[in-house]
């Protein structure tokens, strides 16, 4: 059973609580009989129709990453290599498993196929390839909300408010987004109560493996912890105090299911990367040489060392920055190590220690990006919604208007962000290519192809995932690394979208041609055009 030593905060509706108005009694007796009767597929089903509406909702363009290193090399595996999409150099020098866009690969595929049966329109045709991967990243994203909260309540109670602040969103098609899904569902299922030192006492398995101690908890040991390679990274910390107080028949356990998950995963993946790629290869060997061996990582940026610290963590947490530092120290220094489980104490300790281990890791790499990282955002919430439902659900009275003022003030920069980030913030890219599928439709008598070139930066638009018909071709320019140029050359070198904007019309001239020279029109176009992006 759960121990009763809960936080204040999970307390708040305890009958210790200060007088209540009829109204605020009422309302809070509704919240808790909510928490008691809700079922955990109730909350599931509630997070899938949320996170598919957020999902739909989406109009911006966020990470060319988001497209070009899932949606466009599963439109190739599903409908050909002659099917237009735009296959980066990571891919044609295999630095990437094909894992992730095959899940996408099939999900097009089935797509098409429906589209077939139910003879849809051109338009709704890609309507319904459009929304696909969305409507598939909207379901794993709600798998990541969903253990979130499960482990929420393994740590604080079942109904507690901590378990309920710990919420995120990952609609988004990055294979970071699967990461943290996959993370997260590791984490709970993770033997956590391994670590605690036997007592003699505990309840076992017919295997001999002590049961965790939180009721209607998952008893089988750590079946899935090793899902993925990233989440073998984040699980993998947790190691260190298993060999002081795991059992050895436990220790055995961890060290057999991670060999044999691993290999799983291994195996998996390279049958995968075998079909894609029609050799045998081995993506992160080759990833490493060619981002940290041979520095072409740094061709898309370089960052202070600093970068996690100063950026990446406030653009991961915004508001709730303040409440996860307080619960990473919190974590690592309890001033009352017994006001709460061992079990919660020990969770909350191995999720701070990963929390800062990971960052301080990856900032020695010059190239650096917030969603790196992004599978610490579920933890980071976890070990913040203590703090968090500390302040703003405990039993005291005090300041009660200012700190309604400062939960109004958070909700209200949150929903400004969202709306703003969604909605608002580089739509352009969307927009644009919304236009040119209309145009395409209503262009689909003629039997020429309509032609695009972007000259644009680097990947500043999706590509096929959003051209969608055939009849649109189209070219854009290019930004590949110096794969072939030693490091001293690095600093030296220029990419197509360098020299076109070094000089658009000397790039023009060498690569479309000059124009006639009575277009005096043309002429004063390419003018401005020099202007523009000198």
């Amino acid at each position: 059973m759960a121990s009763p030593a809960l936080s204040q905060a999970s307390t708040a509706f305890e009958s210790d609580a200060p007088p209540l108005q009829d109204h605020e009694k009422s309302s809070r007796r509704a919240l808790l009989h909510v928490k008691e009767v809700t079922t955990s597929q109730d909350v599931l089903l509630f997070l899938v129709a949320f996170r598919v509406l957020n999902a739909l909702c989406i109009r911006t363009f966020f990470q060319p990453d988001e497209y070009f290193q899932s949606l466009e090399p599963a439109w190739e595996i599903a409908f050909g290599s002659d099917s237009g999409a735009w296959i980066t150099w990571e891919w044609k020098n295999r630095l990437r498993s094909a894992i992730h866009p095959t899940l996408f690969a099939g999900v097009y595929w089935m797509s098409a196929e429906l589209s077939k049966m139910l003879h849809l329109t051109p338009h709704n045709h890609a309507e319904l390839l459009l929304a696909a991967p969305k409507v598939t990243q909207a379901v794993m994203a709600a798998f990541g909300d969903f253990y979130t909260w499960r482990l929420g309540e393994r740590m604080y109670g079942r109904g507690s408010n901590e378990a309920w602040a710990a919420w995120f969103a990952s609609t988004r098609t990055l294979s970071n987004c699967l990461e943290t899904t996959l993370t997260i569902i590791a984490l709970h299922q993770w033997p956590w109560h391994w670590a605690l030192d036997p007592t003699g006492d505990e309840e076992t398995d017919k295997y001999g493996l002590r049961e965790d101690p939180k009721p209607d908890q998952a008893k089988e040991p750590a079946n899935v912890q090793v899902m993925s390679l990233p989440s073998i990274g984040s699980s993998g910390m947790c190691f260190t105090p298993y060999k002081h107080n795991a059992t050895r028949r436990e220790r055995m356990v961890l060290v057999l299911e991670t060999i044999v998950c691993g290999s799983t995963v291994l195996a998996s993946s390279a049958i995968v990367d075998r079909l894609y790629y029609q050799e045998w290869t081995f993506p992160p060997l080759r990833f490493l040489y060619f981002n940290l061996a041979k520095s072409l990582s740094v061709h898309y940026g370089r960052n202070d060392w600093h970068y996690y610290l100063t950026q990446g963590y406030p653009l991961l947490l915004t508001t709730f920055l303040p409440f996860a530092l307080i619960g990473l120290y919190q974590s690592l220094f309890p001033q009352d190590p017994l006001s709460q489980p061992l079990l919660t104490a020990n969770i909350k300790r191995q999720l701070a220690t990963t929390s800062i281990l990971v960052p301080f890791i990856l900032s020695f790499i010059s190239h650096k990006e917030v969603r790196f990282i992004y599978p610490l955002l579920p933890p980071l919430h976890l070990l913040s919604a203590a703090p968090f439902a500390n302040y703003f659900f405990s039993t005291t009275s005090i300041h009660i208007t200012r700190k309604r003022l400062v939960l109004t003030l958070i909700l209200t920069i949150n929903l400004i962000l969202t709306i703003f980030t969604t909605t608002l913030y580089q739509q352009a890219p969307l927009t644009t290519l919304a236009y040119l599928r209309s145009r395409a439709i209503s262009h689909q008598s003629n039997t020429t192809a309509i032609t695009i070139a972007f000259l644009t930066p680097c990947h500043s638009t999706p590509w096929r995932s959003h051209l969608i018909h055939p009849s649109l071709k189209a070219w854009a320019l290019t930004c590949e690394p110096p794969l072939h140029l030693a490091p001293s050359q690095h600093a030296t070198y220029l990419d197509e979208a360098d020299q076109f904007y070094q000089s658009p019309t000397h790039w023009l001239s060498q690569h479309l041609g000059r124009p006639p020279k009575n277009s005096k029109e043309q002429q004063l176009r390419l003018s401005a055009l020099e202007t523009a992006t000198g």
